[in-house]
């Protein structure tokens, strides 16, 4: 029969715990032993190592005498066959060199050199004999030794290197994060146990340090006995925590205990602020996921008081619940009654109203008839008036347009009067410039005239004057009288005589003409 005891909670965790280290376990190391045409976890085929007889088999073709004995195989490999005389022994060396590049890996830091079906990482050897190359991924660390030499060859991320199996030996480790699942099974301060779940993720920082210090020589998993001096560790650490605290302060806050786990961590694996102190790795993450009381009474008994607190506060709402629903049932009865009441009473306010609405509807519905057909009559009216007043529009608007016809035209013919009245005054000035110009030359060409006479001789005029006397006398009216007047005693034989007897007359004859007017 099954324990009474036991916290079904904690075995809900312990499966969740194992189902999660399940899923987290690389599925390339169940590969490993699937035999040929096994596939790695990324899906491609893992390749496939030729076996001894195989080898064999092909070297009695192919393989030429050795020249010197074979070097004896690194430590850790399979050891050959004693050496014999003949072809027999070489074919047998060969063999076991090829199975030595096949082989597990060795103690420590130094284990030679594995093939994809030994390792837990997917690493590939190419070639044969003593020319061979070993081709490891871009995620896994690699270290390379050879015989005879303290330092590594190679050493680094990802580093692919020709490999002789008789001296050299090689160790491959997988680069990726990796993840520490434990259950700490702990004893509080107040004696009780409790399961604490917690988890460990870690990375190699330094793996020229990592290799020399830990134990990476598990064929199938090289992290499994890392992994493990971890988890103990861990395990320990969160024991010491939880030896110090109650069951309510582990139950309730977590954070000490991952500090106290985080520092211990970090100073074994990195070390007490100097690299080389530490083991190469790095501390990523430590979280605490659960904790669990081990004892089912111990656990049902911190679950009463909040359970008892919610089942007081349950009953108090299920009576509170009853009171209301009385009281909401003797409410709905009342109401009920006294609706009814009510609806007797609306009832009959409803047909008075009812009789009264009809009254109000036939009298409104006949003063709507008489106010939409007086509507309907200004409506008719109305748009009588507004015909009206847009057939006067249109008339204004034609006879504006007409006016503004004859005013246009109007104006086109006072410009066309003006452009003929400006055309005769342009010609009449030009006929009176044409005549004054004629004057001006007249005038100028009697300008000169005088100014051709004035620069003539006295004797000159004088000759002249006598020459046309005949010609004026002529022109002369006939006078009444004839006064002979002598104007200063000049003498009359001079022009100035001649001239001044000339001026007199002239004056006698204009006097007499005026005498006779």
């Amino acid at each position: 029969m099954p324990d009474q005891g036991r916290n079904t909670y904690l075995d809900d965790v312990l499966a969740n715990q194992e189902r999660l280290e399940s899923d987290l376990r690389s599925k390339g190391y169940a590969a490993t032993n699937a035999g040929p045409g096994a596939v790695s976890a990324s899906g491609s085929p893992r390749p496939q190592v030729p076996s001894s007889d195989q080898v064999r088999g092909v070297a009695d073709a192919r393989l030429p005498a050795p020249s010197m004995p074979a070097p004896p195989a690194p430590a850790g490999s399979v050891a050959p066959a004693a050496p014999s005389r003949g072809r027999a022994a070489r074919l047998e060396r060969f063999a076991a060199e090829v199975d030595a590049g096949r082989g597990g890996g060795g103690g420590g830091g130094a284990g030679v050199g594995a093939s994809a079906a030994a390792n837990g990482v997917e690493v590939r050897i190419t070639g044969v004999g003593r020319w061979k190359t070993v081709l490891v991924p871009p995620n896994a660390f690699v270290v390379h030794t050879r015989r005879g030499e303290t330092e590594p060859r190679h050493i680094g991320l990802g580093v692919s290197f020709r490999y002789r199996p008789a001296t050299d030996s090689f160790l491959v480790v997988p680069g990726a994060m990796q993840t520490i699942l434990m259950n700490a099974f702990c004893i509080c301060s107040e004696l009780q146990g409790i399961l604490v779940q917690a988890y460990v993720q870690w990375i190699i920082e330094d793996f020229g340090i990592a290799y020399r210090r830990l134990d990476f020589s598990d064929p199938e998993d090289p992290m499994r006995l890392v992994n493990l001096q971890l988890r103990e560790q861990a395990e320990a650490a969160i024991k010491d925590k939880v030896a110090t605290m109650s069951v309510h302060e582990v139950l309730s806050d977590r954070q000490p205990i991952i500090e106290e786990l985080t520092a211990r961590l970090r100073g074994v694996a990195e070390g007490a602020g100097q690299a080389e102190d530490g083991l190469g790795l790095r501390i990523v993450t430590v979280q605490i996921k659960e904790a669990v009381v081990s004892s089912k009474t111990l656990w049902e008994n911190l679950q009463k008081p909040f359970r008892s607190e919610q089942g007081r506060l349950a009953a108090l709402a299920e009576l509170a619940a009853d009171s209301v629903i009385t009281d909401s049932r003797m409410a709905e009865s009342r109401k009920q009654e006294t609706r009814r009441l009510s609806d007797e009473r609306e009832l009959s306010e409803l047909r008075a109203l009812n009789a009264a609405r009809e009254f109000d509807r036939d009298a409104a519905e006949q003063s709507r008839r008489d106010e939409q057909s007086q509507n309907n009559a200004r409506k008719a009216a109305d748009e009588a008036h507004r015909t009206r007043l847009h057939t006067l529009a249109l008339e204004r608007e034609r006879h504006e347009q007409e006016s503004v016809m004859a005013r246009l035209r109007l104006e086109e013919e006072q410009e066309l009067a003006r452009t003929r009245l400006d055309a005769e005054l342009a010609a009449v000035r030009a006929r009176h410039a044409a005549e004054h110009d004629r004057q001006v030359l007249e005038l100028e060409r009697e300008r000169v005239r005088a100014e051709l006479a004035n620069a003539r001789t006295a004797a000159a005029l004088q000759a002249e004057l006598i020459g046309r006397l005949p010609e004026i006398v002529e022109k002369l009216p006939v006078p009444s009288e004839y006064k002979a007047v002598t104007v200063g005693g000049a003498d009359g034989g001079s022009l100035a005589g001649v001239v001044a007897q000339v001026s007199a007359v002239l004056g006698a004859l204009k006097v007499g003409d005026a005498g006779r007017e």
